[in-house]
């Protein structure tokens, strides 16, 4: 079958209202509706050049006498109100260490230290915080990263859902190490590094939402070793990024935007777990779409792949990884996915809110 390009143009169904008076679920998507919120009322408010890059962790420079470069340091923060507290696979304080950890290791960072703040309701059950915080430490210790401060603050009964973390984590970024969302280039090969879609499937199940039985869990995990493993390829690697809210679709297009480019992606490189596709097509998701707690996408060099996914291969974390696709040379800066039918249609942002409270 020869290919053929649909021209969807004039064709695609229109964003959900723009909701510009009041927050809404979506805004919190990862989607199209919170990166708008983030470039038209964040950005402006607070713009200067670390902000400006638009990465999963901003990057510090720290300079000494004859402005020497001292260290280089990534630093992200993430809140996390993930519901149910208990799911297949992890809880609230595993996906909070992981989260940040993972953040600063999309800059290729060595993971080094965490803040943890916690908003507790009042009437939690003391049981449930013990084994959050034993989760929390079990999952630091895990990433080989220290908790070095904290705070805790107390609400009203129904006022903040059983219990709400927020961590901070700083990285050290080693030295010849250049990654960021804003250095894909034509001809460089995108790796995916493993099935897609099971954190949100997993706790949508918990929420007994599903109308069958699963044994799916949450990929929920931290990467640094897997970037350390990948990183020990070479310095190829030009883009990490961890595809979680708004899901493997949106974090391209976010790249794409990032780096001036097109990307074109393969449906039948991509791997998808069965109960996943079942669950997808069952509710009238994609997949493209579903949060990931514990993949990443890395954008390499034309010429490395092979010798960065045998690597990827070789870690725990990176059995299933593979070759999805290929940057591109693109003016309208978006992402085509050329389907199992050998037609071509493009990929937008997460529009909307599909999966509430996942993260």
């Amino acid at each position: 079958m020869t290919e053929s390009v649909l021209n969807i143009e004039g064709y695609m169904c229109p964003l959900p209202l723009a909701h510009n008076e009041r927050i809404v679920l979506a805004h919190g998507s990862g989607g199209r509706m919170s990166f708008d919120l983030i470039s038209k009322l964040f950005l402006p408010a607070f713009d200067n050049p670390i902000l400006r890059l638009g990465d999963d962790a901003g990057l510090v420079t720290i300079r000494g006498e004859g402005d020497t470069t001292l260290a280089r340091l990534a630093i992200s923060t993430d809140s996390h109100v993930v519901s149910p507290l208990f799911f297949p696979g992890g809880d609230i304080g595993r996906l909070a260490i992981c989260g940040t950890v993972n953040d600063i290791s999309m800059l290729g960072a060595r993971a080094l230290y965490l803040t943890a703040g916690f908003v507790l309701e009042e009437g939690l059950d003391m049981e449930t915080l013990q084994k959050v915080v034993a989760s929390m430490q079990s999952a630091a210790e895990e990433a080989q990263i220290r908790i070095i401060a904290g705070d805790t603050k107390v609400v009203q009964k129904s006022k903040a859902d059983g219990l709400y973390i927020n961590t901070t984590g700083i990285g050290l970024i080693p030295d010849g190490i250049d990654i960021s969302g804003s250095r894909a280039r034509p001809g460089d090969d995108i790796i995916l590094s493993g099935t897609i879609g099971d954190h949100g499937i997993a706790v949508l199940a918990a929420r007994g939402e599903l109308k069958f039985e699963t044994d799916l869990s949450s990929d929920v995990a931290p990467l640094n070793g897997l970037v350390a493993a990948m990183l020990g390829a070479g310095r190829e690697i030009h883009v990490l990024r961890d595809p979680t809210r708004g899901g493997l679709a949106t974090s391209l297009n976010e790249i794409a935007l990032q780096s001036k480019v097109g990307i074109l992606i393969n449906e039948e490189a991509i791997p998808v777990r069965p109960a996943v596709q079942a669950a997808c097509e069952m509710l009238g998701f994609d997949p493209l779409y579903v949060a990931n707690e514990g993949k990443l996408v890395a954008i390499v060099e034309q010429g490395s792949a092979e010798e960065t996914l045998a690597r990827m291969k070789d870690h725990p974390l990176g059995k299933e990884a593979a070759i999805i696709g290929k940057v591109t040379e693109n003016r309208q800066l978006h992402v085509s996915l050329r389907t199992a039918y050998g037609t071509t249609r493009m990929v937008d942002m997460l529009s909307g809110e599909m999966l509430p409270r996942i993260c």
